[in-house]
């Protein structure tokens, strides 16, 4: 009997990995959307700072196994924000490539729960102001040197896995780390509301 028990556990191993690989789901596709972005500043300056329209856009790889799924996307976005200070207008834009890696819980229809964590990698910077006395505009060139490199941020939010392989997401990245790097200047942090429409380009394994 005791010989037979190496063989009987294989078996079960066998027939548990059948049974988990017939329930896999890869999924290759693109998505995009409009960003609805604002800055985060410890400061009393904070209610100044109001939410700048920009879009992201990229690819996204999906991996299902029942009603879990891993998906890494790799995303460009446009962010910043709005900022009033003595009677002029500030626009600040901020270019990052972003990668988040998002744990989906599936609940029914393709409804899904979303969280995760996105790195984020500085692109660029640019602004302008905009004075209010003689509607002038000036171009401002930030410099890059004050900003960081890379940004963490927490995902959070939920989407919808629709038929013909479309997908909707709506999510909120929620800044954990400073965007400057400068002792000088107030801690801020990025804030964006994203509404994503994609499509599964290719699909491998069990369809839902």
């Amino acid at each position: 009997m005791r010989n037979k028990n190496p063989l009987v556990l294989m078996l079960l191993l066998t027939v548990v990995s059948i049974q988990a690989f017939s329930q896999v789901q890869l999924a290759l596709g693109l998505k995009g959307g409009p960003n609805f972005a604002k800055i985060d500043v410890n400061s009393n300056l904070n209610d100044n700072y109001k939410n700048r329209t920009g879009f992201h856009g990229g690819a996204f790889f999906l991996v299902k196994v029942f009603n879990i799924g891993i998906q890494p996307e790799i995303l460009f976005s446009k962010q910043g924000a709005n900022f009033k200070f003595n009677s002029q207008d500030y626009h600040a834009n901020y270019d990052y490539f972003n990668v988040p890696i998002i744990l989906k819980l599936y609940t029914v229809a393709g409804i899904n729960l979303q969280l995760g964590p996105q790195f984020g990698f500085l692109s660029s910077i640019d602004g302008s102001t905009i004075s209010n006395v003689n509607s002038t505009t000036q171009v401002i060139s930030a410099t890059k040197s004050l900003y960081k490199k890379s940004d963490l941020s927490l995902a959070m939010g939920a989407g919808w896995d629709l038929p013909f392989g479309l997908v909707v997401d709506a999510r909120y990245n929620l800044g954990l780390s400073k965007i400057q790097d400068n002792p000088d200047l107030d801690a801020t942090k990025n804030q964006v509301w994203q509404i994503s429409l994609g499509y599964k380009l290719i699909k491998i394994g069990k369809k839902k």
